[in-house]
């Protein structure tokens, strides 16, 4: 029997050492030419060593991700849909509720609400919605989430749904449900990657915009803040190793800050690949990156992975998108065997310097703005929409130079590519004339400009 460990013929070598053995590899060439400087100001070094490892205190990874998928509802929406997508692999459904007049006591009850995680995301505010919530899961087994974000809405809108004193005095009557659900805020991060922030930007609003509820149920009812989880809706990016990093720093951030409040640092986080990279020219590469988006969802620790069509963004929704969207969580949860092991990126040197870098960083933009009054002040202010349009200009003109890469779009270009009459849906950013209270945070894609002038020579 071999008692000795393989390892045991290999001295160590120190970071010294190999920092040697690189320069000598490099024939003179400067090792600071293998330093990679990113957006967010972090210094990405060509090799991380254990020497600088310190682990991060933050909760653990959910031992299980859900295959989520996701559906806007209308009075068209059935609950034979959301059966069949159960059917065909989808483990939890993401409901996007737009308005009053849906009624979700027809269009659930053939669900199994215990066995099925249900996320009821609702882009309106009445107080008869919680009431009826209330009702309806009386007496039932489930796993019914709840999402209402009224500081998201002001954030993306400009405007609140009534006005700051009304919305609160709503928000209070969700609040009321936690008692029968797991959640019933959640943090709408999205906003502020489709924008352009950078990650250190999306985890410090993210930070802060969840500090707006904390800093309300405080003062307002401290009881319930004890019971307060949140849900953040993140979504991911193609910086695959950043945005597993992002997810994690999410986690040990609010954790910080939950320990100020002395609750609970357990929060659900929600995540799905983002808007600001997708094309419509060569749309066969989006696969590709929301396969990588979803894996880096998976590896930071998201509770719930949705997944987007590939065409969704100038396609109407068809059965052809959904079926890709979800065989490509199936694929890494059933055959990539994604779903074996928990913190699978637990260890690793480079990501957890990357971790703790993101969230030093965004910690010290939070201070900032709490320093400034807090979220909605800096939104009112405008500070917010500055600094966000600073860091998208910053990413566009990278984009122009083709210092930033959308394969297909502004390099390895197929000009033979035709889209004007693939277009069901207008794709661009639309502009809307309405008074709002505050500037909004807009949202664009990274290409537009340039598949505009792309569709002008059609």
């Amino acid at each position: 029997m071999m008692t000795k460990k393989l390892f045991e013929d290999f001295t160590e070598v120190s970071e010294k050492e190999w920092k040697q053995k690189i320069q000598v590899d490099l024939k003179g060439a400067a090792y600071e030419s293998l330093i990679f400087h990113t957006d967010e100001g972090i210094d990405v070094k060509p090799f991380y060593h254990q020497e600088n490892f310190t682990k991060n205190h933050a909760p653990a990874n959910p031992t299980n991700w859900y295959i989520t998928e996701q559906f806007v509802i209308n009075s068209k929406t059935t609950s034979q849909q959301l059966l069949e997508s159960l059917k065909k692999g989808a483990e939890a459904l993401w409901l996007i509720i737009p308005s009053s007049e849906i009624n979700l006591s027809n269009l659930l009850t053939e669900i199994d609400l215990e066995k099925t995680p249900i996320f009821l995301d609702f882009q309106f505010l009445s107080p008869e919605t919680p009431l009826q919530l209330r009702e309806f899961l009386k007496n039932k087994k489930h796993q019914v989430s709840v999402s209402i974000d009224i500081v998201g809405h002001l954030s993306a809108t400009g405007n609140w749904f009534s006005n700051q004193q009304e919305d609160f005095k709503i928000l209070d009557n969700f609040i009321l449900l936690n008692n029968i659900v797991s959640t019933t805020i959640s943090i709408d991060t999205s906003i502020y990657q489709n924008a352009g922030a950078n990650i250190v930007q999306q985890l410090a609003y993210a930070l802060s915009h969840v500090n707006e509820y904390l800093n309300y149920l405080n003062k307002k009812s401290p009881e319930q803040l004890k019971n307060f989880k949140p849900t953040f809706k993140v979504t991911t990016g193609s910086n695959y190793f950043f945005e597993i990093a992002k997810l994690k720093a999410l986690r040990q951030l609010y954790a910080s800050l939950a320990k100020v409040y002395q609750i609970s640092e357990e929060i659900d986080i929600l995540a799905y690949p983002t808007k600001r990279n997708k094309t419509i020219y060569d749309y066969n590469v989006n696969m590709l990156r929301t396969t990588t988006e979803s894996m880096s969802a998976i590896l930071g620790g998201a509770n719930w992975v949705c997944n987007v069509a590939y065409d969704e963004i100038y396609h109407h929704d068809n059965d052809f998108g959904r079926r890709i969207a979800r065989n490509q969580l199936l694929v890494l949860k059933k055959e990539s065997y994604f779903d074996k092991v928990a913190n699978a990126s637990e260890g690793s040197y480079y990501i957890e310097e990357i971790t703790t870098q993101l969230a030093e960083k965004a910690l010290d933009i939070f201070k900032d703005i709490e320093k400034a009054g807090g979220w909605i002040t800096s939104l009112i202010e405008g500070t917010i929409q500055r600094k966000i349009k600073e860091q998208a200009n910053k990413e566009e003109a990278q984009f122009n130079k083709v210092e930033k890469i959308l394969v297909g779009t502004n390099k390895y270009q197929n000009m033979e590519d035709k889209m004007k009459g693939d277009l069901e849906k207008d794709p661009f950013l639309l502009k809307e004339s309405r008074k709002t209270l505050i500037i909004p945070i807009i949202q664009k894609r990274l290409a537009e400009k340039n598949e505009q002038e792309r569709l002008k020579k059609e």
